[in-house]
């Protein structure tokens, strides 16, 4: 027999007992029953299916009827994520009266509230009160951030008036996250005056010029960030964590030569190692790809699986192909065994061998004796190299042979969602990713999927929306997530909501799918030049990207 899924139980379970009809996403749902085990369990099915605001106000019943402060704690906190501010303070409201000795959390609802709203004076007494607590900073970031979309100005004066009184803690991470915001801010000169404490107050942390270079190459100045970096010296070689941070920032400023040179001093270990692989590749270094082929080949006298599985890449990537598949042949036994019998299938493909790898592959798939995700990766592997091919029919076949093979996997599943999105068959793109959710309720990846996919590619907006809220309560500080829901607000007709998270997103990661939602967003609002660049910064990522071409064609720039 089969199990319905937690959220579909609740929902029979609120049903039959006469609490709630079965509503279809978006739908509204009824006023909230009295009953306060009622009420919250209403509230809690109403977060599983993204509706916020009935979630809040089922929320905010239960906390009345129950006279509960954690209730009404619930409701203010869900209210704020749903942006419906009228019921975040009648939330606030009964909490306080419910708690009359104020939490931390419940003066980070109401510095967000304030903020919001505008309300300069009880704005600051709140911001005020948070900072005079321990780690009271983490609030008073999460409630300047809260407000950012609707009132930037309210939110940058008052980190201007925190920074000139001297308000912020002797906490690096403190001044870090206040400089992030003014970042987001565009407030350049604001930046500069926290970069200046910052490095007054810590003058001998070499995190610091690191942040200032991060912060000079988002403002548009790589010159002056690769000169800061560069100042840096030794110190970074001390710490390996900022060695791979300063390494990072090399490649972000489109010098990953560089990045490998600086990997290449101080300990090494095989992350580091194929780490400088991937730089030397970036670089088109074939010089770099070499010598360090040379180097690591030279300590490859004991059978390390890892390290022979690395020396076959660094050989794809030089292409001796004839020396990478000696080097995956050598792998002994074990888990990398099956890995290295997949590379070797990449290397045939890329040889030319098509034939060879195509019946090397599916014997993988055939033979029993391989762990099951060896096996399910090989039919992965195969529709990956079916697309290289231009062969839509054959990546169809082989995800479908895997899933008969392996029923419900959902990373097959997921994989054919993607594969009939890209040939615009949305119908089934839905019917995989809604497969998906039926097995896993919460999977992250697969709401977020369909609520994009509905948001971008037909007119149902609405429970495009709620999926992709689903996603959000789930990981909110996801930049995939995070694009989507800006992306929707912007088809439900709401451009500047919408450019406030696409600016988030792209903050968080810098992506040509984002920059060319951006872009479009820019557009509309008339800030075409604006909009140009981001459009530019879409196509230096990616030329061919699908959502620029889109974005390109729809706003004619």
């Amino acid at each position: 027999m089969s199990r319905l899924p937690r959220s579909g139980l609740l929902l029979c379970l609120l049903a039959l007992a006469g609490l709630m009809p079965i509503a279809a996403a978006g739908q509204a749902l009824p006023e909230p029953p009295l009953d306060p085990l009622a009420a919250s369990m209403a509230g809690e099915f109403a977060l599983q299916s993204g509706q916020l605001q009935d979630a809040a106000r089922f929320y905010l019943a239960a906390a009345q009827a129950a006279e509960d402060p954690v209730l009404a704690e619930r409701a203010a906190r869900i209210a704020l994520l749903a942006d419906q501010d009228a019921l975040a303070g009648q939330a606030l409201t009964l909490w306080r009266r419910l708690q009359p000795q104020p939490s931390q959390t419940q003066q980070m609802v109401a510095a967000t509230l304030a903020l919001r709203a505008g309300q300069t004076r009880p704005a600051r007494r709140a911001l005020e009160a948070l900072l005079a607590q321990p780690d009271g900073w983490r609030a008073a970031v999460f409630a300047l951030s809260g407000a950012v979309g609707r009132q930037p100005q309210q939110v940058a004066q008052r980190i201007e008036e925190i920074v000139k009184r001297g308000q912020l803690p002797d906490v690096l991470q403190a001044w870090l996250a206040f400089g992030g915001l003014a970042q987001r801010l565009d407030q350049p000169r604001l930046v500069d005056r926290i970069v200046a404490q910052v490095i007054k107050r810590f003058p001998a942390e070499p995190q610091v010029a690191l942040l200032r270079a991060q912060w000079l190459r988002e403002a548009g100045k790589p010159a002056q960030a690769r000169a800061v970096l560069d100042g840096l010296g030794d110190a970074v070689l001390l710490v390996p964590a900022l060695r791979l941070a300063v390494a990072d920032e090399y490649e972000a400023l489109g010098d990953p030569a560089k990045a490998a040179q600086l990997l290449a001093r101080g300990a090494q270990d095989d992350a580091v190692f194929a780490r400088r692989a991937m730089l030397l590749d970036k670089a088109n270094d074939k010089a770099g790809l070499t010598a360090l082929y040379e180097e690591l080949k030279r300590s490859a006298t004991t059978p390390n699986p890892v390290r022979r599985m690395l020396l076959g890449q660094l050989a794809e990537l030089l292409q001796r192909y004839d020396e990478a598949l000696d080097w995956y042949a050598s792998v002994p036994g074990g888990a990398s065994q099956g890995m290295a019998r997949l590379r070797t299938v990449n290397v045939r493909h890329a040889m030319g061998d098509k034939a060879r790898a195509y019946a090397d592959v599916q014997a993988l798939q055939a033979d029993v004796s391989l762990a099951d995700d060896v096996r399910r990766d090989a039919y992965l592997l195969e529709a990956e190299l079916r697309q290289k091919d231009s062969d839509p029919d054959g990546e169809r076949q082989a995800l479908t042979r895997g899933l008969a093979a392996f029923p419900d996997d959902v990373s097959l599943l997921y994989a054919r969602a993607l594969m009939w999105e890209r040939q615009d068959d949305i119908a089934q793109a839905e019917a995989d990713l809604r497969r998906i959710l039926v097995i896993e309720p919460d999977n992250v990846m697969a709401l977020n999927a369909l609520g994009y996919t509905l948001a971008d590619r037909t007119t149902r907006y609405a429970e495009a929306l709620a999926l992709i809220e689903r996603a959000r309560v789930a990981d909110p500080d996801n930049a995939a997530i995070i694009d989507s829901y800006g992306w929707v607000l912007f088809k439900l007709g709401k451009p500047r909501e919408a450019l406030e998270h696409l600016r988030r997103a792209y903050t968080l990661q810098k992506d040509p799918d984002i920059a060319s939602h951006l872009g479009q967003v820019l557009w509309v609002l008339g800030r075409r030049e604006e909009a140009r660049r981001y459009f530019e910064e879409a196509r230096r990522l990616d030329p061919d990207n699908r959502a620029l071409r889109r974005a390109l064609q729809e706003t004619g720039a």
